[in-house]
């Protein structure tokens, strides 16, 4: 809340020229306008200043309306240096001493004043007002004696002598009985004016007196004033105001918003009250109510830039972006040097998505004042959001070289430098900002999950249990810590299989249904107990001996598995704003996909080399003709080998056991979710069949807005007009919509459709239906000609008055996934089909176009499946890199700038418009390309649980 003060006076110009006058008219339009600042720069900006004891006094007055009580004091004297019988000077000194809580040096200024200008030709008001000033107590004597005086002097009062009047003589003449009378009163009323006149100005003292508390911090000593003026009846307004004020800084704001209220019912148009009242409301919370006072105060003012700035910032913390924008905009053009203003506004526009104008206005913010640390954050936050890291650190250093023990800004550089895969350097960041503020929250959760992902368990669960034991208040900590009880959980678990073989991490199979649903949704671990097991704890010397990884040691084949997985990971990387390039993704990336092509090779070369022996059996047979209604192999169950099959052909063991267990597509995408798991574990990448039975018949899905609220989400932005135009058409060919109840609402009028047709907002769709809604987009089968398939859904919900969450989402029902799986199925046994084949293809280049295509059928019912709660995209491309180099085809090519290739099959109908859509950018780039069948052997190099972390983890 800002200091406030009681001050007055009149500004007064002098100069000569036309450009002085220009400017003197440009400083009286700007106190008009009450831009104090504004006219303090003119002021100073004369070059008669110096000179001129008026223009001292005049930036005196503008300096008191900010209550900086030095600057005035310093003015005053300059003009009294320049001229000694200057009063404003005297006047204006007193008042600022006197709000500094320094009253008798106030009142020997004002005498002072008053002696020297006396007997000087001057301005006889503030001569008279100095006087009363000076002589107050000695008034407010003579006020009491006043009556007994007015009794002794008037004849008309019966003395009990009843002596006649003596009438004077002289050349004076005689004054009758009613003259004198008339005399008298005249004398009564003069003096009752004068007391009138000094007992208002007492009543100004006092409030100036607790102001000058209250701007002095001493908040208890000001109420006292303010409560003894209240219950004197005087001045009750403004002392209401200033108690209430007082009980604001101490943090009473109850106290503080009943005395505001008293003060606007004794006078509405008390702007200070509204204002006030505004302000404490929005100290309890954000809320409507703040928004109510504070335009009732522009009512009364609607030029304040102080108040435009309060309202604008209660708007951006309600997330009503576009009021905080047009607010704040106001304000800076009132007074365009408020630093904390253009911040906000730099705030605000980001969270709605405008990023280039919220760049600008923080970088205004920093033209004022470059040691503005808060808009160097904040300008650093909006660099990371963009992925701008290089940006981000910069303003990140500048801000620390600023203030060394800013914890906000070493909890930045911790998330930045963990979001691009820096996990050992975030914690060196974080450790700092904990040695500074121990019980920091953010940090400890942040540092244990930093130690988490480098499989420092004991660690990671030392921060975690700081987060879970400390005592929490707000809604964001409550998250916080439960998030800390969920990851301490896999940090134990994962604690565990340290050194076990990698195949034994296995989240979706081990945790248990309720705890991965509780994880998903951020639920409190309150509703697991009591039937939730805990994992073990680190007490366990077994546990505890294993439960940190020891850095990587490289062998001649992990660092070539490494060089190789690092070039190819790469591909996946968006070029989209909001994704940062984060290199322990991108190492994981290629591991797993090379891991997916050594397995899939693998199978696929002794299934075809079985199948080879399983024809030349039938061949020897002569005498018995082929039988074409034999039985076609399975590429998901037994295969060739299995007990049921007649004509096994003999395999070794370790064959023989590969055939027997199959490879589906479910367990080809598993290796990449398990690298995904392993590569960030505060991600909840689960399979959404593995929740419970419960949850999954309910459709547990998956939520990924455009918009969401005011705020155009950074990374998914960008194909909000195409999903917009998709659920338009789907619309207006379906005529009709689904309700939050999953009801459908009609929508065949002529003039609904039209209207929708022509929609160009979320709100022009919105109020033709009325409701929250839904619509699900097509995804045609291959594997059933006919058949279409729910894609996703395209939700658009009402969040408040003007604002909408337009997004995705995808149930995982049970009907959804069979109808997918069969799906699936389908492609993943042509492609095995395809890639057996391969050898007797009188034209390989068809051949290989089949499997190309294959491989992208895969990838487009995958991403329209959506079978993860996390993670579904990185999974998916993932593994299509690791299907194209398991056919012999490496994919050279970068995603192109702006193209989200999960998105891409989204809003894709069928399968050809996403292959036309991919096609051009990603085919041209394959080449044939055997040279990973030389590498090591991913799952052998790296087969414990510790080794995999360890090469996520090692330095880049």
């Amino acid at each position: 809340m800002p200091r406030w003060g009681v001050m007055g006076g009149h500004i007064q110009g002098m100069g000569k020229g036309d450009d002085q006058s220009r400017v003197l008219r440009e400083i009286a339009e700007s106190c008009k306008q009450q831009q104090w600042s504004v006219a303090i720069r003119l002021l100073t900006s004369l070059p008669t200043l110096s000179s001129s004891a008026i223009l001292f006094c005049n930036r005196a007055l503008c300096y008191s309306k900010l209550e900086l009580y030095k600057h005035i004091v310093k003015d005053c004297d300059m003009a009294l240096a320049l001229s000694p019988c200057t009063l404003q000077a005297y006047l204006y000194k007193g008042q600022a001493l006197a709000a500094m809580g320094k009253h008798q040096e106030s009142v020997e200024v004002w005498r002072k004043g008053y002696e020297i200008c006396a007997g000087q030709p001057t301005d006889l008001q503030l001569l008279l007002q100095l006087h009363s000033l000076v002589t107050q107590e000695s008034l407010s004597s003579e006020k009491e004696n006043t009556s007994s005086e007015t009794v002794a002097t008037n004849p008309s009062k019966d003395t009990g002598k009843n002596q006649p009047v003596e009438k004077p003589s002289g050349n004076c003449g005689t004054l009758s009985f009613a003259a004198i009378t008339d005399k008298e009163e005249k004398l009564q009323e003069k003096k009752e004016t004068s007391q009138g006149h000094v007992r208002r100005l007492s009543v100004e003292l006092r409030l100036a007196r607790g102001i000058s508390e209250v701007n002095s911090g001493k908040y208890e000593k000001a109420v006292d004033i303010f409560t003894q003026l209240i219950k004197d009846d005087l001045g009750s307004t403004s002392a209401l105001i200033g108690r209430g004020t007082a009980y604001a800084f101490q943090r009473k704001l109850d106290l503080a918003i009943a005395d505001f209220s008293k003060a606007i019912e004794l006078d509405p148009t008390a702007l200070e009250a509204w204002k006030r009242r505004g302000q404490a409301r929005a100290a309890i919370a954000p809320s409507l109510d703040a928004i109510s006072d504070l335009s009732e105060a522009l009512k009364l003012d609607g030029k304040s830039p102080e108040t435009l700035n309060e309202r604008g910032v209660v708007y951006y913390k309600l997330k009503d972006y576009l009021s905080a924008v047009d607010d704040l905009r106001a304000c800076v053009a009132l007074d365009s040097s408020n630093k904390y203003a253009y911040n906000y506004l730099g705030l605000a526009l980001t969270a709605a998505g405008e990023y280039v104008d919220g760049l600008a206005a923080h970088y205004k913010a920093l033209e004022l004042d470059s040691s503005f640390k808060e808009a160097w954050t904040h300008l650093a936050q909006s660099y990371k959001e963009l992925a701008d890291s290089a940006k981000a650190m910069e303003c990140l250093r500048k801000v620390l070289t600023l203030d060394a023990k800013y914890i906000h800004a070493y909890r930045l550089m911790g998330l930045l430098l963990l979001s691009l895969g820096d996990h050992r350097g975030a914690i060196k960041e974080l450790t700092i900002g904990l040695e500074m503020d121990p019980s920091n929250k953010d940090c400890h959760y942040l540092r244990g999950s930093c130690f988490h992902a480098i499989g420092n368990y004991k660690d990671a669960v030392k921060d975690y249990d700081a987060v879970i034991d400390a005592e929490v208040q707000t809604i964001e900590n409550r998250i916080v810590q439960s998030l800390s009880f969920y990851q301490r959980e896999i940090a134990l678990y994962s604690a565990m299989r340290t050194n076990m073989p990698f195949n034994y991490f296995n989240l979706d199979g081990d945790l248990e249904p309720v705890f991965k649903e509780a994880w998903c949704k951020r639920l409190s671990p309150v509703a697991l107990f009591p039937s939730y097991a805990r994992q073990p704890q680190l007490k366990d010397p077994v546990i505890a001996r294993s439960s940190k990884i020891d850095d990587l040691a490289l062998t001649k084949a992990k660092k070539t598995l490494i060089e190789a997985a690092d070039r190819l990971g790469q591909l996946i990387q968006y070029n989209c704003p909001g994704f940062l390039r984060n290199v322990r993704q991108h190492r994981m990336a290629g591991l797993a996909a090379i891991e997916i092509a050594q397995r899939v090779a693998n199978y696929l070369r002794v299934l075809r080399e079985a199948k080879k022996v399983q024809e030349m059996s039938i061949m020897e047979k002569e005498q018995k003709p082929r039988d074409e209604s034999m039985e076609e192999i399975s590429h998901n169950r037994g295969g060739v080998c299995s007990s049921s099959n007649a004509f096994s052909p003999p395999c070794s063991c370790h064959e023989e056991a590969l055939l027997n267990q199959g490879l589906s597509w479910r367990d080809v995408y598993t290796i990449a979710v398990k690298w995904r798991q392993i590569s960030e574990p505060c991600d909840p990448v689960v399979w959404v069949d593995k929740l419970s039975e419960k949850e999954f018949a309910a459709g547990f899905g998956s939520h990924t807005p455009m918009l969401l609220g005011q705020s155009k989400i950074v990374r998914y932005y960008s194909n909000f007009p195409r999903a917009f135009g998709v659920a338009k058409k789907i619309i207006l060919e379906e005529r009709q919509v689904f309700n939050a109840a999953n009801k459908p609402v009609d929508l065949s009028d002529p003039m609904q459709l039209l209207a929708i047709d022509s929609a160009a907002t979320c709100k022009e769709v919105y109020d033709v239906v009325g409701q929250d809604f839904w619509i699900v987009t097509p995804c045609h089968s291959t594997a059933s000609s006919g058949k279409v398939l729910d894609g996703t859904r395209l939700t658009l919900q009402k969040l408040g008055l003007n604002s909408y969450d337009f997004s995705i989402r995808t149930p995982g029902t049970p009907q959804r996934w069979a109808e997918y799986d069969r799906e699936m199925t389908a492609a993943w046994e042509e492609y095995c089909k395809l890639y057996c084949g391969r050898s007797k293809a009188s034209n390989k280049s068809k051949q290989m176009k089949q499997l190309q295509e294959c491989i992208l059928r895969l990838s487009y019912y995958w991403y329209n499946f959506m079978p993860l709660a996390r993670g579904t995209a990185v999974v998916g491309y993932v593994t299509l890199l690791g299907l194209f180099l398991a056919a012999e085809m490496e994919v050279s090519a970068s995603i192109p700038e702006g193209v989200q290739v999960d998105w891409e099959a989204i809003l894709s109908p069928d399968l050809q418009t996403f292959m036309q859509s991919v096609r051009p950018w990603l085919l041209p780039s394959l080449s044939r390309d055997t040279s990973w069948q030389s590498l090591p052997n991913v799952s052998e190099t790296f087969s414990t649980l510790s080794s995999v972390v360890g090469v996520l983890s090692s330095h880049y």
